[in-house]
């Protein structure tokens, strides 16, 4: 597939008039067949959008990708020295997404989307919806905070949203690939910067909405906003998802938009709900009624009450659009989410959980749930955890103080400390926690260190990070780590 120069000028004029087009050697019959904001990334045909980011600008790597091959640049002003073509508006990012949905031939319109948003239980959320639809029948692409899925490769995931020029290429080789259906992450950071532009969602999903990222939003009201976009500027018309109708925001979106979302939670009220749940270490068994079905009896392999809801989410958002022969065998096939409590049991008959947990609401909810599971017959837990720099301050002391509820030994580590000092990220979590704790900042060293102090009985969680392969440090410095990986080495010792 590929477009000329001609199309896309006039498909961008469309919506700005104010476009300005330097040919220069060149005419309107150019052909792009790609689109990309990374110089280094350049295939063949490929128009070169110059984004500016926080640390860098596009526009100066222009002339790089020029001499890399590309066929035309997107700016925000015209630069010299350039001998190919320059297509110039306000803001490249307004019309990314778009841009890129014309150049590989609209491919979110060939697919099922589903945009799943809230602040917890997002990926779980997508690898159960996505294991339902591939019971059916349906393959299935993926993008989310873990894996890049096109449906056929999978590669480790940059960040949970990408930029739009990517997903539209992402969606194109799901297309390429046969799928009919793509469930996504869609963050609160995404949905506010466009990158979903060129999608409109068929299935759009509201987990629930929990103090994070006001470092940047400021007020949950401003991050209720954001999570909002989904459904107002990128869902079809005739959309019909669901939201959480025990959070008080999803009962708001329930009520901003009626007969377009199913209710779903615990409560009699809701419009699909979950009752005679049981969950265990080894799974979880539920029951779910959904008005204007039959009831359905679920046994799934995720374990916690969080995951009750997760199941529950994903089950209400495909009610009608599968059959319930498919929901029961993707609830039972679904497979571990790397990172998502995540256990590892230990030579000595201890265990240990890994999670993804960051925020003391996740972090409570982990250790409630595990405490709970394992009821009486547990020894001592211990909790490690850290926090990223240059995320929402004001959730440090709280997660120590989340640790302390249920934890009996606290360990500090690093987290990804980003451009703040590590030692200092500590002592705001300190400053909450009221249990025994020690500050090991190596994360290795804390994990190793807290694996040599359990005993049979005893339970290690360690949260944080989860499925990620990276501590990333000052300025984007990054060192290998993973873990799941570091338990796994120390066992094999």
């Amino acid at each position: 597939m590929s477009v000329s120069l001609g199309e896309i000028l006039a498909f961008i004029r469309e919506r700005n008039s104010s476009v300005e087009f330097f040919a220069g050697d060149f005419d309107l019959s150019v052909q792009v067949s790609n689109i990309s904001s990374d110089s280094r990334f350049l295939p063949e045909k490929t128009l070169f959008c110059c984004i500016k980011g926080e640390k860098s600008d596009g526009h100066d790597y222009a002339k790089f990708a020029q001499d890399n091959g590309a066929v035309a640049i997107f700016a925000e002003r015209k630069l010299d020295g350039l001998k190919i073509p320059q297509i110039i508006v306000n803001s490249v990012r307004d019309f990314l997404g778009e841009t890129g949905a014309l150049i590989y031939d609209f491919p979110a319109s060939k697919l099922l989307m589903v945009g799943v948003t809230g602040t917890n239980g997002k990926t779980t959320t997508t690898y159960i919806t996505r294991s339902i639809l591939q019971a059916a029948g349906i393959r299935t692409g993926l993008l989310g905070t873990i894996i890049e899925s096109d449906g056929v490769n999978e590669i480790d995931a940059d960040r949970t949203t990408p930029e739009s020029s990517i997903v539209q290429r992402q969606l194109a080789a799901m297309v390429k690939n046969s799928c009919g259906a793509c469930v996504m992450e869609t963050s609160s950071h995404g949905l506010y910067f466009g990158r979903l532009k060129g999608i409109a969602y068929d299935v759009p999903i509201f987990t629930n909405l929990y103090p994070e990222h006001l470092d940047f939003h400021v007020t949950m009201e401003n991050y209720f906003a954001a999570k909002k976009l989904l459904f107002t500027n990128y869902s079809k018309p005739d959309f019909l998802g669901t939201a959480n109708f025990d959070s008080e925001y999803g009962r708001r979106l329930l009520q901003e938009f009626p007969g377009k979302l199913r209710g779903f939670g615990l409560s009699e009220a809701a419009d699909s709900r979950a009752f005679d749940y049981e969950t265990r270490l080894d799974g979880t068994k539920l029951k779910i009624a959904t008005k204007g079905f039959n009831t359905l009896e679920l046994d799934s392999p995720l374990v916690g009450d969080f995951n009750i809801m997760n199941t529950l989410c994903a089950v209400t958002a495909m009610r009608g659009r599968v059959d319930d022969a498919a929901i029961i065998d993707g609830v039972r096939k679904v497979p571990q989410v790397p990172g998502r409590l995540e256990r590892i049991d230990l030579p000595n008959g201890a265990k240990c959980f890994v999670d993804f947990a960051h925020t003391p609401s996740a972090l409570e909810t982990v250790l409630r749930t595990i405490t709970n599971l394992a009821g009486n017959s547990r020894g001592k837990l211990i909790s490690v955890f850290g926090h990223g720099g240059g995320r929402y301050q004001q959730n440090r002391p709280e997660l120590g103080k989340a640790a302390s509820k249920f934890a009996d030994e606290i360990i500090i580590t690093n987290d990804n400390a980003r451009d703040e000092i590590p030692m200092e990220i500590a002592k705001m979590i300190e400053s909450g926690v009221t249990k025994p704790h020690e500050i090991i900042l190596n994360r290795e060293e804390a994990v190793t260190h807290a694996l040599g102090k359990l005993g049979a009985n005893d339970i290690l969680v360690i949260t944080g990070k989860g499925p990620e392969k990276f501590i990333t440090l000052e300025k984007g410095r990054k060192i290998p780590y993973n873990d799941s990986e570091c338990v796994k080495a120390w066992c094999s010792k």
